[in-house]
């Protein structure tokens, strides 16, 4: 908003606040807080605006970007009440408000803070991107643009050394009338190439849903239909944060894209559990309609009899089957100890993707979860109760370890967490790429905790070398990658 500073430069500062204030659609003082709310987390937000400016009132469209895919009815001001240092923002306002998909674009963003601050970005760049080629297709345009940033770098640097004031008034009557005749040019150039600022705003918005989706992927549960009802247990700040990481790394978007695959393989692995490990032991009342006696849809089949079932349907007076575990389930510690040695480097979207799929497991069923990762030394990470924040799963994506492989320190490790309480009869899961010695000593040692701590090991082998680990493990898997059928096997823990 520097420009609307420099060109009234002789007014009171309450009109200046009033007319920096000022936007192209119907927004409000409530709407503009909260736009700098999200600007004040958004790092994408903020980087975008620290662009080279294609012009100078570019930080006010962000902004009416924003509005108008949040807002529930966004409307475009009268043409004739805005600012002439506004009718650019006006021009484009019009153009992406008019385009015959932006409703539909506004289903996904709208009321949704996380998804109309990664759709400004999105459209907000996409924009910047057009207008740069439209700038080196169209000589006038370019030129027009260079003067307007030359005279505004001058007005700026004798604002810093004169003050406000009359002075060089010619200098901004020139700007002024630069940015009304750069208004008339983006006119044209839009006029004249719609299809491909149409495109742009296409290829914004699907930007903008696959990033959400990676956010959602990343940070959801096992629980798929509520993974958006999740991430909003999350502060915005940090899905804001994790919205800017995916965006800059196509590491963490395919971080994301194997996160979800293996969540909803957990999902059905905890499912098909939750069903094998269940039997029918008697009838109790509810409206369950799988376990719904077959005499009592008899009722529902029959017309005489329908009225009676919907009402006791409804009030919960079904008869129906009682299904009684025949084991605590979702109740055992998990620690995964994750070989990130150097060879692992290749499998590390897959393996990230993995831990996170056992990290939603402990986090929806409320287990304790230790993360060890390893390569010639360990890490250890411990979560009680599956109280494991956005933070721990962004840190967990950007880590890496590197170098040679040793077994018995991640042992160690998991140890050391199973002799606390709270992860007696955990089931440790091992999954390395590679082979290395342990000591006879340590392996009685291991053996002896595990009778009393009674915790289980399975050992996930990527390769064909697996001699060492069986002898602590009660069971171990050869797998090629974790897309491996044999890998899904620690989904079912």
């Amino acid at each position: 908003m520097a420009l609307l500073l420099l060109l009234y430069g002789g007014m009171k500062m309450s009109e200046i606040k009033r007319d920096i204030n000022e936007s192209v659609i119907n927004t409000d003082k409530f709407d503009r807080r909260r736009f700098q709310k999200l600007f004040s987390m958004s790092k994408g937000l903020q980087d975008l605006n620290q662009f080279e400016k294609p012009f100078p009132t570019f930080e006010g469209l962000l902004a009416d970007i924003w509005g108008s895919l949040y807002k529930m009815d966004p409307k475009l001001i009268d043409q004739k009440k805005v600012s002439q240092e506004l009718r650019t923002n006006h021009t484009f306002m019009q153009r992406i408000m008019n385009d015959e998909n932006f409703e539909q674009y506004r289903e996904y963003t709208r009321l949704d803070d996380l998804s109309s601050a990664i759709g400004t970005v999105k459209f907000g760049k996409k924009t910047h991107e057009w207008l740069q080629e439209q700038r080196e297709a169209n000589e006038e345009l370019n030129q027009q643009l260079k003067d307007i940033e030359r005279m505004q770098n001058q007005l700026e640097h004798q604002q810093r050394t004169q003050g406000l004031g009359n002075e060089n008034q010619n200098l901004k009557d020139d700007l002024q009338k630069a940015m009304e005749n750069l208004h008339e040019q983006v006119e044209r150039v839009l006029k004249d190439n719609q299809t491909g600022f149409s495109k742009s705003l296409q290829q914004a918005m699907k930007d903008t849903q696959d990033t959400k989706n990676s956010v959602k992927s990343l940070m959801g549960g096992t629980n798929g239909g509520n993974a958006e009802a999740e991430l909003k247990k999350i502060p915005l700040r940090n899905q804001l944060e994790l919205a800017d990481k995916i965006s800059e790394s196509s590491h963490m978007k395919e971080i994301a894209e194997w996160a979800g695959r293996f969540k909803q393989i957990a999902r059905k692995k905890q499912k098909s559990k939750f069903n094998h490990a269940t039997t029918r032991s008697g009838i109790t009342f509810g409206n369950d309609l799988g376990r719904i006696l077959p005499s009592e849809l008899g009722l529902y089949k029959n017309e005489t009899t329908r009225i009676e079932f919907k009402r006791r349907f409804a009030k919960q007076k079904v008869r129906q089957f009682d299904f009684k575990g025949k084991e605590t389930l979702g109740k055992g510690p998990i620690i995964l100890c994750l070989d990130q040695s150097g060879s692992m480097n290749k499998l590390d979207t897959q393996s990230k993707g993995f831990a996170l799929a056992l990290m939603s497991i402990a986090k929806r069923q409320k287990r304790d979860f230790a993360l060890i990762p390893f390569s010639s030394r360990a890490h250890k990470y411990v979560y009680e109760k599956g109280k494991i924040d956005a933070k721990a799963m962004v840190a967990l994506c950007e880590r890496f370890i590197g170098g040679g492989t040793n077994f018995q320190a991640p042992l160690e490790k998991a140890v050391e967490i199973v002799s606390e309480s709270s992860f007696k009869r955990a089931d440790i899961v091992f999954v390395t790429d590679g082979e290395a010695s342990i000591t006879k000593n340590f392996i009685n040692d291991f053996e002896k905790q595990k009778q009393r701590t009674e915790f289980n090991v399975l050992s996930l082998i990527i390769g064909y070398r697996c001699d060492t680990v069986k002898a602590f493990s009660e069971k171990v898997v050869q797998i090629q990658d974790f897309n491996d059928e044999g890998s899904f096997t620690a989904f079912e823990i």
